[in-house]
């Protein structure tokens, strides 16, 4: 039998319409990366412009972060159902439309309302993004190029978006920041129309697990609101508790369904691979120092260093450029090395520069020493992890079941950043006790910086632990063994 046949890669694309799917993947990585960190910067125009009041204000942010992390499972899992281009196609007209509204907002409510729906539109391209990666190009060299490609590109986006929110807000005014998405919306559509089919355009047999849905959905996003109102009511408040509570009851009961239904949101048995459940831990454990470290180092730089917000835009792009030559580094040292010891060797040195950040985070601290030194580490073991973390989620995968893996992975990691960040807002506001001063701000994000770089060692510490140690191929990482992915597809078909 065609190995494509028996792999479930029948559609795989021609190198052409290959080129152009990865040109629309990295785009769609870049975008909504970019977009998760450009209009922070532009709050205050925001809210004087259009009468925000300041608990208000925050909904531009959260609105966002609730629709796009309550429902990335479910854009995963349509994926697989209705097909990644179409998914990928609907989401891009969504996101841009979205994008418009919010450009051409005339009321707080307006502005709120279109956030989240870029929020729904992310939550359909980020795993579409990553799933089309590991449906167009087979395991070894030319995935491993790829996906060090989707790590620069997130990382890109979030660099942009933090010096593009201060340029576009000072050169056009805050609408620029929510208008700049519509042309890179249109070039992503345009190179989407130019790829051929991907894997299975529509499973068959298969049908939507409503159920499931809807409880992860509200799960994950009563989840996030949990740990977003933990950093600003605190852990004890009866309205955070409240949320978490909930949310993990409607966590348990998805669980509970998931074992029931015959075609899941979630299969079970997903997690029982040991290099997805790893990677599924270690993306959260990234997540939750990343996002975290990277709202404290914002902080340091303007509030204790003095920078102003274009400068401290300026002073995040050596991060992103480390983190590219940790990719690069990674695409050629992943066959060599293996999954397992890049991650441990990545998530050890971005414990370090974390922990650098954290020694250096003092009053008279420089640019050298405490931004550019640590940034520079960190962000190399940044991106030594990218290829093997996505080598790892999607070992033992099957293709009708890219989008479900995609969806986790980039659930893990919403989640994470949402539950870092409330820890080390905590931490932060335990040891400044409320305190102004340039030397207890220091102190709090200090403190922040090492929590971080303890998290940043835990997932170090889990890659070394369970990952299994022949987990390195020869052709660039673990790759679904045959028996395995014709069992997973006789399942599927015999639901």
């Amino acid at each position: 039998m065609d190995r494509k046949v028996a792999d479930g890669r029948g559609d795989e694309p021609d190198a052409g319409h290959a080129r152009w799917l990865l040109v629309g993947a990295l785009t769609v990585q870049f975008l909504v990366s970019l977009d998760m960190s450009v209009v922070n910067v532009a709050l205050p125009d925001i809210r004087s412009d259009l009468g925000f009041g300041r608990d208000g204000l925050l909904w531009v942010v959260n609105a966002y972060a609730l629709a796009f992390g309550g429902l990335l499972m479910l854009g995963g899992r349509l994926a697989d159902l209705a097909g990644p281009r179409r998914v990928l196609t609907a989401g891009l007209v969504l996101f841009g439309l979205a994008s418009l509204a919010g450009g051409l907002a005339w009321s707080p409510g307006s502005l709120v309302a279109a956030r989240a729906v870029q929020g729904v539109g992310a939550a359909a391209l980020a795993p579409v993004a990553f799933a089309l990666i590991t449906l167009a190009f087979p395991a070894g060299p030319a995935r491993s190029r790829a996906l060090g490609l989707w790590g620069m590109a997130g990382a890109a986006g979030g660099a942009v978006g933090v010096l593009a929110g201060g340029v576009l807000t000072d050169l056009a005014g805050w609408r620029a920041v929510m208008l700049v998405n519509v042309p890179i919306v249109a070039f992503a559509l345009a190179a989407a129309a130019r790829t051929g089919p991907v894997g299975r355009q529509r499973r068959t047999g298969a049908r939507l697990d409503l159920a499931g849905a809807l409880l992860a959905t509200g799960g994950t996003t009563l989840l996030v609101l949990g740990l977003v109102r933990a950093s600003d009511d605190g852990w004890s408040s009866a309205v955070t508790l409240a949320t978490l509570g909930a949310a993990v009851a409607l966590l348990a009961a998805f669980v509970a369904v998931e074992l029931r239904t015959p075609s899941p949101l979630l299969r079970p048995g997903l997690l029982r691979g040991r290099p997805v459940l790893t990677a599924n831990l270690f993306c959260l454990l990234l997540a939750s120092a990343q996002f975290g470290a990277f709202y404290f180092v914002s902080l340091y730089m303007q509030l204790v260093l003095g920078y102003g917000a274009t400068a401290a835009g300026f002073a995040f792009l050596p991060f992103c450029v480390g983190v590219v030559a940790g990719s690069i580094l990674a695409t050629r040292a992943v066959a060599a090395l293996g999954i397992r010891r890049l991650m441990t060797m990545g998530g050890t040195l971005a414990a370090l520069g974390m922990g650098w950040f954290a020694a250096a985070a003092t009053v008279d601290g420089s640019f050298l020493a405490s931004i550019l030194g640590p940034s520079l580490l960190c962000s190399l073991g940044i991106g030594l992890c990218f290829v093997p973390l996505g080598t790892a989620a999607t070992t033992d995968v099957v293709p009708g079941e890219t989008g479900m893996a995609s969806g986790l992975l980039n659930s893990s990691r919403q989640v994470g950043g949402s539950l870092g960040l409330a820890v080390l807002v905590t931490v932060a506001a335990q040891v400044t006790g409320g305190a102004t001063g340039r030397g207890a701000l220091s102190s709090g994000y200090a403190a922040a910086f090492w929590v971080a770089a303890g998290l940043l060692a835990a997932a170090a510490l889990a890659a070394y632990v369970l990952l299994p140690g022949e987990s390195r191929a020869a052709g660039g990482g673990p790759v679904a063994s045959r028996t395995d992915a014709a069992e997973h597809e006789g399942d599927a078909a015999g639901r």
